[in-house]
């Protein structure tokens, strides 16, 4: 069992208190790890340490920083293996997809950080005046379960890179990663106070680090109901929030699309890491015409996305022919369990929520999966028949399902798409790359998938709408850690 029990605060594993916070692995109900349940107090002496460090790590060159934050990444490329393994116990992500992404992005991120030092203006004349970019202060990065050391890694590089120092919040459902950072911070030789981990629940130490008068940014990403709790409570001292939030996504296929490849790659996306992704594209929106065949595809597809032991599976996502007469091309991504028991709760919930709705489910449903009589998994799931108004097309699920919607032409599609409170994604297909990429101009939401497009770690990303505010990843994310000053010059 892996059992911390010292924050780490002022450059030292720092003694908290007695109580305790249980870490339990998603794929058996067992605990697997300890760590402190912090107080208050505990969270005061981190906003301590970071606001005396700030001054001079502020002042530092640049190249010092960079040099810390290479040396940091070589760390944690070395210990790529055991953050990946223990990602796979907190979280449940099978083994191949926590190697790859919810240890691989965060590397990337940790790493491209020195260049992008240098593609910031850190000084630009304007008339008489001299225009500076300086640190912002004293950073509070609250961070989410399902993509544990990703977000941190978003928000922890550019924050230490821009030369604010830190307090980090991980969530207390999958906590253990962030103590590796730690120690790789400890070993890389950071300042004291620069970095600081202080572990504990949103109501304990989240409201108190970001009502805090000595914190100068908060960066949170989480639900939008937290959210909207923590820009009430920053207002009061007036700091700066950036919120990434939920999302309810859409896959748009328009009437020249090809429909197998768009709901292919839809399915993926809509299940990646078990549907507890803010950005799972969790709607497929196609031509009314077309509706029964996609809906034949997706029945199929669902195939391709078996559940399984996340320690063992190390197959990774591979190509595939679907095992049933249409001979789809489709792609095998295996799903792990949910996070916890409360999760799988509200999963099935809303699953039994569509059909008492009058959904009609094409796969999947409430009951649990069979071969897995322990662990927290769902069945994937695949709805029709809804109408707009449905709580399991408006609310964010955050499991496995998949609501297919009708469109009746382009104009249809749009309102559909733009149809919820959120718009952090959306993608949108068609034979005609010019016209998807015009669509998506249509489309209210901070990032937009273009034919299948893959992800990239170095493009601006966040919300419209409720689904937050302010950028993270590359150049972007490390100027949301930048204040601007002007110097008017004689």
């Amino acid at each position: 069992m892996e059992t911390f029990t010292r924050h780490y605060i002022d450059g030292r594993r720092q003694a908290a208190g007695t109580g305790r916070i249980a870490v339990g692995d998603p794929a058996t109900g067992e605990v697997i790890g300890e760590v402190p349940a912090g107080t208050a107090a505990d969270a005061d002496a981190a906003v301590a340490a970071a606001a005396r460090a700030f001054p001079a790590w502020s002042a530092s060159p640049r190249a010092e920083r960079a040099a810390l934050l290479e040396r940091l990444t070589g760390l944690l490329a070395a210990a790529r293996e055991r953050l990946a393994a223990t990602i796979v116990a907190e979280v449940g992500s099978p083994a191949s997809f926590a190697a790859a992404v919810q240890v691989g992005l965060p590397l990337a991120t940790f790493a491209g950080q020195p260049g992008l030092l240098e593609e910031i203006a850190w000084r630009r004349e304007v008339g008489h005046s001299a225009v500076v970019r300086e640190a912002a202060g004293v950073v509070v990065a609250i961070t989410p379960w399902n993509y544990p050391l990703h977000q941190i890694a978003a928000k922890v590089a550019p924050a230490l890179a821009a030369g604010c120092t830190v307090v980090l919040k991980p969530s207390e459902v999958a906590p253990l990663n962030a103590f590796l950072l730690a120690e790789a911070v400890h070993e890389a030789g950071f300042p004291p106070g620069v970095f600081n981990l202080v572990c504990g629940t949103g109501a304990e130490v989240g409201e108190r680090l970001v009502a805090h008068p000595d914190v100068d940014v908060v960066s949170f990403t989480g639900s939008t109901a937290a959210g909207r709790r923590i820009g009430a409570l920053a207002a009061a001292t007036v700091k700066r929030v950036h919120l990434e939030l939920g999302g309810k996504s859409p896959t748009v296929v328009l009437d020249d699309a090809d429909l197998e490849a768009a709901v292919a790659d839809g399915m993926v996306k809509a299940f990646v890491n078990s549907g507890q992704t803010c950005t799972a594209l969790s709607r497929l929106i196609v031509p009314r015409a077309r509706l029964a065949e996609a809906e034949e595809i997706a029945a199929a597809a669902v195939a391709n996305h078996p559940l399984v032991d996340p320690a063992a599976e190390t197959a990774g996502v591979r190509p595939t022919v679907l095992a049933d007469k249409l001979g789809h091309i489709g792609f095998t991504f295996a799903l792990g369990p949910l996070v916890s028991a409360a999760q799988r709760e509200r999963v099935t919930g809303h699953i039994r929520a569509g059909v008492e709705e009058g959904a009609r489910l094409v796969a999947g449903g409430p009951e649990r999966p069979g071969g897995f009589d322990r662990g927290h998994y769902v069945r994937p799931t695949v709805f029709s028949g809804t109408t707009p108004g449905m709580a399991i097309v408006q609310e964010e699920i955050f499991g496995p399902v998949l609501c297919l919607q009708a469109h009746d032409g382009d104009d249809d599609a749009a309102a559909l798409a733009n149809g919820t409170r959120y718009g952090l994604c959306a993608a949108v297909w068609s034979a005609d790359t010019g016209r998807a990429a015009a669509f998506a101009g249509r489309l209210r939401a901070g990032q937009v998938d273009v034919n299948g497009a893959r992800f990239n770690p170095f493009a601006p990303f966040g919300g419209y709408k409720q689904s937050g505010h302010g950028r993270e990843l590359g150049v972007w994310g490390l100027e949301a850690f930048l204040q601007t000053k002007s110097l008017q010059l004689p």
